[in-house]
């Protein structure tokens, strides 16, 4: 298992932005979990091939991490989240219930809040892990999403040589479980009716905030909130009230005509605000509130912006002597003004050759440059 080991250390290592030891830690989980596999599956055991099979589904694990790591924390849970809700669509509601499409995907929320604290305790328990231990970086956050896909996709044999995934079995209990009276109060909560008493109405509810309550936040949570915060106050300081208004929207994954409904907006209208708001969002990112920005996405100067060594070298290759400099400068956490006199010019002229910088990083990191190297794209 050592050649296993290292060759999903230097995958992770060439395809991440993430430390070493990350890396390491993550690579011996990994390696740790097919070795067991490999050793308790009599199939496998029996093929005569258990090198082949464990480096089979060592690379199938790894492009689920990198999968998951490459869309990033946000992309990545509405992923895991869509693809699991779609498995247990057409099991979430008792067949007795004729319930409204919001009130299933309300009862969805529910049973995946719950499932999500399930595969973290199990996550914690097959990797022999303290009660405490939650996913803190990008790279631990994806480890934890893939495994919590393959744990809901695990195949359970049932009586009469049959199997079920675990996920579905886990919806169809969750179901069975509700009271027929609680699935109404949903229905009527969703459709905008109900009881006035509301005795019922908050029982599935409670136990959504029950559910997140158990859930801490992550770090990548609080920090993408105050990103939100903080981009809301530029645009509101510069007057920009409708791109805030148009950003609160977008937030809550409203679709385009809806947007245009409530700001009373013509399509070319929207269109217009749009690529204003762009604007000042890239402004924002770049220049404004950089270093913020940058941190939310793990492309701080620390982590080489973003890039891979691969990237970072291709990146540093293109630099003139006047923004190596400025670099080196920066990545010692020399402020603008001292950066102005070594470099024998003006704050704001350091400002624009920085902001320079950053756009050409974000080209090689999103793509828009070919020959960078290996996708890390967040």
């Amino acid at each position: 298992m050592e050649s296993v080991y290292q060759l999903i250390f230097d995958e992770l290592k060439q395809a991440t932005r993430a430390s070493e030891s990350k890396c390491q830690t993550v690579a011996t989980r990994i390696s740790d979990e097919v070795s067991r596999i490999c050793t308790e599956s009599q199939r496998i055991q029996a093929s005569g091939d258990v090198e082949a099979w464990s480096v089979s589904l060592s690379r199938h694990r790894l492009k689920q991490c990198l999968k998951y790591y490459e869309l990033g924390s946000h992309r990545g849970r509405v992923e895991l989240h869509s693809g699991l809700s779609a498995v247990i669509y057409r099991y979430i509601t008792p067949p007795q219930v004729q319930a409204s499409y919001q009130a299933r995907l309300t009862l969805i929320e529910d049973f995946l809040q719950g499932f999500y604290i399930e595969a973290l305790n199990a996550f914690r328990r097959e990797n022999q892990m303290p009660l405490t231990y939650c996913p803190r970086s990008l790279l631990e956050l994806a480890e934890y999403m893939a495994f919590t896909e393959r744990y809901g996709k695990r195949r359970i044999p049932l009586p009469g040589r049959r199997t079920q995934q675990l996920i579905i079995l886990r919806a169809q209990t969750f179901s069975q479980q509700q009271p027929p009276e609680t699935l109404v109060d949903i229905e009527q909560a969703a459709e905008g009716g109900g009881d006035s008493d509301g005795r019922n109405a908050l029982s599935i509810p409670q136990v959504r905030e029950q559910m997140l309550a158990q859930e801490p936040e992550l770090p990548d949570d609080a920090l993408r909130k105050t990103v939100i915060k903080a981009l809301m106050q530029y645009l509101e300081e510069r007057q920009q009230q409708d791109c805030a208004d148009y950003f609160a929207l977008r937030l809550q994954d409203l679709p385009t005509s809806e947007i245009e409904t409530l700001l009373g907006l013509s399509a070319r209208q929207r269109d217009y605000l749009q690529q204003r708001f762009k604007y000042h969002l890239i402004r924002f990112a770049l220049s404004h509130n950089w270093e913020l920005v940058h941190q939310w996405l793990e492309a701080d100067l620390e982590r080489n912006l973003g890039l891979t060594m691969q990237e970072w070298q291709s990146f540093s290759d293109r630099l003139t002597p006047v923004q190596q400099q400025l670099l080196r400068l920066k990545q010692a956490g020399t402020d603008d003004r001292t950066i102005a006199q070594n470099l024998d010019c003006t704050p704001t002229q350091v400002q624009k050759q920085w902001t320079k910088l950053l756009e050409q990083a974000w080209e090689i990191r999103n793509h828009l440059i070919s020959g960078a190297g290996a996708s890390t794209d967040e």
